[in-house]
């Protein structure tokens, strides 16, 4: 009899073994590595709608509070598009624009220009951006405050589209659809 339950446990124990890993494995990869999406919670309500279209212009004006850290507006943006995607809102109605002004403009300086104007401090920013760029969300800078901060275009990250003036953007974007959302 005690042989049954040690062969039965062994048994229960392989399954489990076996099932866990393979769930784990099923769930989709976000496509934002590195950033969680919202964690769930019981009997929540307002979840995503797969079926609605997300038009968010997402606004940035003020320079990350710690110097070496990501821009908290940044990674919530992140979170916020990898929760649409593990509800399952499909990637061509997760349509994110990132707007950055003012202070928020160095954001998007190249690792050089970045050190250049901050004490040598690496720009904590490139990574994050890189990988919501690759996921579909479009980055823009204003270019008044390029302008008022003495900031060549050359020195702007790659992919960030350097548009007349933040003030443009914002009110094309709401005139398109999109809704502002104020990140800092």
């Amino acid at each position: 009899m005690k042989t049954t339950w040690i062969g039965a446990a062994a048994v229960l124990a392989v399954i489990i073994g076996f099932s866990g890993p393979s769930r784990a494995q099923s769930a989709p990869a976000l496509p934002i590595p590195g950033v969680e999406a919202a964690i769930d919670f019981p009997n929540e309500h307002e979840l995503p709608d797969p079926n609605l279209v997300y038009k968010v212009a997402f606004d940035i004006g003020k320079a990350s509070p710690k110097m070496g850290e990501p821009h908290p507006g940044l990674i919530k943006i992140a979170e916020y598009y990898n929760t649409l995607a593990k509800h399952g809102v499909p990637a061509d109605h997760r349509k994110f624009v990132v707007v950055f002004h003012q202070e928020g403009s160095e954001l998007v300086l190249t690792n050089a220009a970045f050190k250049a104007r901050n004490d040598g401090h690496d720009n904590p920013n490139i990574a994050l951006i890189e990988s919501m760029k690759k996921a579909g969300v479009d980055f823009r800078v204003c270019g008044q405050g390029l302008i008022g901060k003495k900031i060549d275009e050359a020195a702007i990250l790659p992919g960030v589209q350097v548009d007349l003036w933040a003030m443009v953007t914002l009110t094309s974007m709401a005139l398109k659809g999109y809704v502002r959302v104020s990140m800092g």
